[in-house]
């Protein structure tokens, strides 16, 4: 790819506007909070939080779970999972954040991890289902829907941050960032994650019979996208000389297979109970 400099992109217009960071200001009258950035940032993962959560509440009944229960739910695993997202990324900076440890709770500038984000809400998630006796599963491919549409929102979040972009580009649909055109990685992310939401939504409806399918073909197919496309971003976290998002996608990859071929084994033990079909009485 040919390298745009500040040279010739003062000739071109970007393919989306260079965004600015804040949705509003509160009014400086309002007491404690005048006068507050509200960014587009939060806006926008509070809005996947939003949709995944109706999302699950909305299926539930589809797996014979109580909709209420979905509440309770997500009040474990939204928070253990932001905790998890922003612990995740600070130990991979670390030395952005040693001299400054209070920057850590800043969640306002970004720096969340995907991965991280699902281990620390499915951990807490996993535990709440096992106490309440619920069948894990049912409930892990019904997570997964709600969290693949909320990455597809929350993505956007990173284009208003100007982050999580990618290598200068000179193709027709670059983004201009930090003084040239580049990849808007977090759209490619943002569009595959819809598609995936919506084959996953389909998938669940029409031909998963077994406990365990989604989840395993999230990790597969997303898996795939974050791979090449992480080989494109210049914000890429390490361990050594690899990419560890890179790394972490060949493991999930692997897993969801492996995961596949044991729900083909044990398929007896996993049928989803679907609820019954309301007939018309005559």
């Amino acid at each position: 790819m040919t390298t745009v400099t500040l040279t010739n992109a003062a000739e071109r217009t970007p393919f989306l506007p260079v965004p600015n960071r804040v949705a509003f200001t509160i009014p400086e009258k309002i007491p404690l909070i005048g006068g507050l950035d509200i960014m587009w940032y939060g806006i926008l993962l509070t809005l996947g939080i939003v949709v995944a959560f109706f999302v699950v509440y909305y299926k539930a009944p589809s797996r014979k779970i109580v909709k209420d229960k979905v509440l309770d739910y997500a009040l474990w695993i939204v928070p253990c999972g932001a905790i998890g997202a922003r612990l995740y990324y600070v130990v991979f900076e670390w030395d952005v954040y040693k001299d400054d440890l209070l920057s850590i709770l800043n969640f306002r500038e970004g720096g969340l991890a995907i991965h991280g984000a699902l281990i620390g809400g499915f951990a807490a998630g996993i535990l709440c289902l096992i106490k309440w006796k619920q069948k894990v599963l049912d409930w892990v491919d019904l997570t997964i829907l709600g969290i693949v549409i909320a990455q597809a929102i929350g993505r956007w979040g990173n284009y208003f941050n100007s982050e999580a972009h990618g290598t200068a580009t000179d193709l027709p649909w670059a983004i201009y960032c930090d003084g040239e055109f580049v990849h808007p990685t977090f759209l490619y992310e943002s569009i595959w994650c819809f598609l995936l939401f919506l084959f996953l939504m389909w998938f669940d409806k029409k031909k998963a019979k077994y406990r365990g399918q989604i989840v395993c073909l999230y990790a597969i197919l997303y898996s795939v996208e974050r791979f090449f496309v992480e080989n494109l971003r210049t914000d890429s976290l390490w361990i050594g000389k690899f990419r560890q998002a890179q790394v972490i996608s060949v493991v999930l990859i692997i897993c969801g297979i492996i995961g596949l071929v044991l729900i083909n084994k044990n398929k007896e033990k996993l049928v989803i109970e679907r609820p019954e079909k309301k007939t018309d009485q005559q």
